[in-house]
């Protein structure tokens, strides 16, 4: 099948959903599709970047082609989204892939056969409209959403979407490969510190927490220096943030003195697992309200993709016990516990430490449950039934 996937925003980037795309393109190609990418471009003169630069950055092991197509900043994307359905028209593309709103709701009422990806609620005025001109499109063939609290609500808000299997629910994934013949803790972290590149000096033998992704307000921070200053014979290893944000963590853990908070700021994702590995422990500490990128709260639809890197690198996990994180997470797959109550986490860090079975009894379940949520098997769930 020839699939055009309409990614959302430029890339690369480091927002959660160019990854997604790109993951969700990679487990389309692994199943024998022929896919190409649009991506909108700031203009004519906007510097491509090589296969291999994406490669890196996104992870990937799956060639597809990526192509820009020009998109003014001040139409908010408008023009890009109508410019990438007749794009994929004149590709003759079977089937058009997208999360953007303005692209799907173009190709269902052209006929083209569409699946539309949503991961919160049409936001604003224009948002819920091309919703609805999807959905009564001819071409509106699939819509995925990442979990059953999202179409719980779009169901209230927009009726019945059910029907004939044209809604399901598709959480985010994991690239497997990647999580292949993963090292101890303390190996991991030994091979750190060998590559030069990363300029590391990992205690190797110390107990260390890891953290993986964005900085934002509601990722519990702050709940991770705390437990610093608590666990000072642990490692606290924070990879990922914006630079400004990793600036403000990181003079916050000086101004208290701590010298066993580690922050490495933006790692590629081809680099990803050798850091997750190189943890006893990784943590989730997601507060009541997580803000995405665009500053919305996303805490009651998130499917966030460190979640399956997590089961995968087959580690113990310690997560806030928010609902939609249940969807996926089981006592006996991670330890849940109250956003807030440093207390409960510090006594679950403690636990862990002091019981060995039981963290690689749990690490094992995680690792058999992400076998669940390849991309690949994502790939194949979403498109079963469309011809």
């Amino acid at each position: 099948m020839k699939i055009a996937i309409v990614a959302p925003t430029y890339l690369p980037a480091r927002r959660a959903n160019t990854f997604q795309v790109m993951k969700m393109a990679q487990g389309l190609v692994a199943g024998n599709h022929t896919v190409r990418v649009a991506v909108p471009a700031a203009d004519v003169h906007f510097q491509r970047p090589e296969w291999e630069q994406l490669a890196h950055h996104y992870g990937l092991q799956e060639w597809f082609s990526v192509e820009w197509l020009c998109a003014h900043p001040r139409l908010r994307r408008h023009d890009f989204g109508w410019r990438s359905i007749f794009w994929a028209r004149d590709w003759q593309a079977d089937l058009v892939y997208t999360r953007l709103p303005q692209s799907a709701a173009l190709a269902s009422l052209l006929g083209m056969a569409t699946i539309l990806e949503v991961h919160d609620l049409p936001q604003g005025r224009i948002g819920p409209v091309m919703f609805r001109l999807f959905l009564r499109g001819k071409g509106a063939s699939r819509l995925v959403v990442i979990s059953q609290a999202l179409l719980e609500d779009l169901e209230a808000k927009f009726g019945l979407l059910e029907k004939d299997r044209f809604a399901m629910v598709a959480p985010d994934g994991i690239d497997l490969r990647r999580y292949e013949n993963i090292p101890s803790p303390q190996q991991a972290r030994l091979e750190l510190n060998r590559t030069a590149d990363f300029g590391l000096s990992l205690p190797v033998d110390r107990f260390t927490l890891g953290y993986t992704g964005h900085l934002y307000p509601g990722r519990g921070v702050e709940l991770l220096i705390e437990l610093a200053e608590r666990l000072p014979n642990t490692t606290i290893l924070l990879v990922g943030g914006e630079p400004t944000d990793v600036l403000n963590l990181r003079e916050m853990a000086i101004s208290k003195g701590l010298d066993n908070v580690v922050l490495t700021g933006f790692v590629e994702n081809r680099d990803l697992p050798r850091f997750q590995a190189s943890c006893d422990i990784l943590l989730m500490p997601y507060q009541t309200r997580v803000e995405a990128s665009s500053g919305g709260d996303i805490s009651r639809y998130l499917s966030p993709m460190k979640m399956f890197e997590y089961l995968a690198c087959g580690r113990v996990i310690l997560s806030s016990n928010l609902p939609v994180l249940r969807e996926v997470l089981t006592k006996d797959t991670a330890v849940l516990l109250p956003p807030e109550d440093v207390d409960a986490w510090e006594k679950a860090v403690e636990e862990m430490r002091n019981d060995p079975d039981r963290r690689n009894a749990m690490a094992a379940n995680a690792r058999r449950n992400a076998r669940n949520y390849s991309w690949e098997e994502r790939a194949i769930k979403i498109l079963e039934g469309i011809h």
